[in-house]
This record gives structure tokens, C-alpha cells and sequence, in this order.
């Protein structure tokens, strides 16, 4: 990855972290005490192309990990919808003489959680459209102030 020193990797690792520039600088440079000499360090760092190109990759991959498209989304509202997900709960027993035992059980959608899949596939959908969407050809519309003319015919 555009040939980073072991520190410009750390350094942008620690970055990524809590967007921190002194504090990453002082996790991968651990000589480094001052605070302005981190910043000033941290800032020139955050400068380099080949550090920047590293975090943005890394920024981008972390994202296209962690955060749900929209056809995953839509498969899992789907899925709901059509009570084919399952849902893990706990539910608490009687097991005689005042006691009870907790334990979990799989259950699928109920009709509430399908009807709430249901409505926003069809928002997504435009399914319930309340406004009218009135488009077309522009329609000329001509204001004539006449007021205080005289009429002279």
C-alpha cells in the first residue's frame, strides 16, 4: 500500500482511531513527549499523499465492511416481510415451587414486525403516496395589471 514506513502505517492506523493527528503521532513516534512537536508532526503527516492515500483506503474498506448496502437492506426487510428471519429472545419459565428459569428460544417475525417490514419496502417503493406528482409541459400563466386603466371604447 504505496510503500509506507512502519510508523507512517502506525501513525495512520492510530489515526483512524479517533481522528487525532498529536495523539497518533505520539503512539507511533512513543520518543516524542511534546505536544506541540506531536501536532506539528501529526499535521505535516496528515499531508502526506502516500499516509493520506492509506487512510482513505482503509476509510473505505472500514465502510464497505461495517455499513449495509441497500440491497441488504432490502433483502432483510424481505426476509422479515415474508417471516423467513428469525429473531433470538429470552423467555423466562416456571419450573415449580416459586422458580424459574430464563432461557433462549428462536422466534420469527410477528404480524407487527411484518407490517413494519411491509411499510417501509413500500415507502422505499412508493407504494403509499399521499402528494400527487403533477409533472408535464410548463403551462404559460400571464398576470396583466390593468388596475386604474381607463377603458376607452
Amino acid at each position: 500500500m504505496d510503500n509506507l514506513t512502519n510508523k507512517q502505517k502506525r501513525f495512520a492506523d492510530e489515526y483512524l482511531i479517533d481522528c487525532n493527528a498529536t495523539r497518533a503521532y505520539k503512539a507511533a513516534y512513543p520518543h516524542i513527549k511534546n505536544n506541540e512537536v506531536a501536532n506539528t508532526n501529526g499535521s505535516r503527516m496528515l499531508s502526506n499523499a502516500k499516509v493520506i492515500n492509506y487512510i482513505n483506503e482503509r476509510l473505505e474498506k472500514i465502510s464497505s465492511e461495517k455499513i449495509a448496502k441497500a440491497q441488504e437492506v432490502m433483502e432483510y426487510l424481505t426476509s422479515v416481510m415474508r417471516g423467513s428471519s428469525t429473531a433470538e429472545i429470552v423467555v423466562v419459565e416456571s419450573v415449580g415451587d416459586y422458580m424459574s428459569e430464563a432461557r433462549n428460544i428462536k422466534k420469527a417475525p410477528d404480524e407487527k414486525e411484518k407490517l413494519k417490514a411491509a411499510e417501509l419496502l413500500g415507502k422505499r417503493y412508493q407504494l403509499f403516496v399521499d402528494k400527487l406528482d403533477i409533472s408535464g409541459s410548463a403551462i404559460k400563466v400571464v398576470i396583466k395589471d390593468d388596475y386604474g386603466e381607463d377603458d376607452e371604447s
